[in-house]
């Protein structure tokens, strides 16, 4: 870890081979443990940090069953992050879609849109939705990242896809995401308004489990 740190203001660099993730893993839980700031993209699914159990199995489907609890466990332990002394502020940034699109249904699907709101009132976390109705182009359709930020050192993106992903730190590549980001903020609906139509998801859910 000491090593990945001193390489943090280097070249990009990427880890390929899911599922032999396992050091792309272990330095991304250490960003997430020594950063101030953590703001993910979130355009098709829900941030991992933000994931109840039952939505992270139905995400990890295609892997083999013991990996599977093995990850869902890993996830819950990264998300006792949030609730830590030294807590990072996490923003999440929410395409429409991520919420709307049936990964899960029935009364797992409202238990996680309550897991959101409780996580809402956090005074670290922020969430915003960014709308897609009427349809619309965001630059949220571009793909998912992560941007950590940290008390001594420069700014990090994270990508992921499925085979392989990369952690970018050339300045000006990192600006570009940031200044993403900033775009997105602009675009989205007030964090109020986000548990609104979150609250609203819920009582769809409700609906459709009755």
């Amino acid at each position: 870890m000491v090593g990945l740190a001193r390489e943090s203001d280097g070249p990009d660099w990427i880890h390929t081979g899911i599922p032999g993730v396992h050091q792309e893993l272990v330095t991304l839980i250490e960003y997430e443990r020594t950063a101030s700031a953590i703001s993910e993209v979130a355009p098709l699914l829900l941030p991992g940090l933000l994931q109840t159990p039952d939505y992270a199995r139905a995400v990890m489907a295609g892997l083999p069953a013991g990996e599977v609890e093995t990850r869902v466990a890993m996830r819950a332990s990264r998300r006792d992050m949030l609730i830590s002394r030294d807590a990072p502020e996490f923003e999440a940034i929410i395409l429409e879609t991520a919420l709307t699109t049936p990964i899960l249904s029935g009364e797992p699907a409202v238990d996680q849109y309550r897991h959101l709101l409780k996580l809402a009132e956090l005074r670290n976390v922020t969430i915003r939705v960014v709308r897609t109705t009427p349809p619309r182009w965001t630059p949220a359709h571009e793909g998912r990242f992560i941007i950590f930020e940290f008390p001594k050192a420069s700014p990090i993106v994270h990508l992921e896809h499925i085979k392989s992903s990369a952690f970018l730190t050339s300045p000006d590549v990192v600006e570009a995401y940031r200044t993403t980001l900033g775009t997105l903020r602009e675009m989205a609906i007030t964090p109020a308004g986000s548990a609104e139509f979150i609250a609203s998801c819920i009582e769809r859910a409700e609906e459709d489990a009755r």
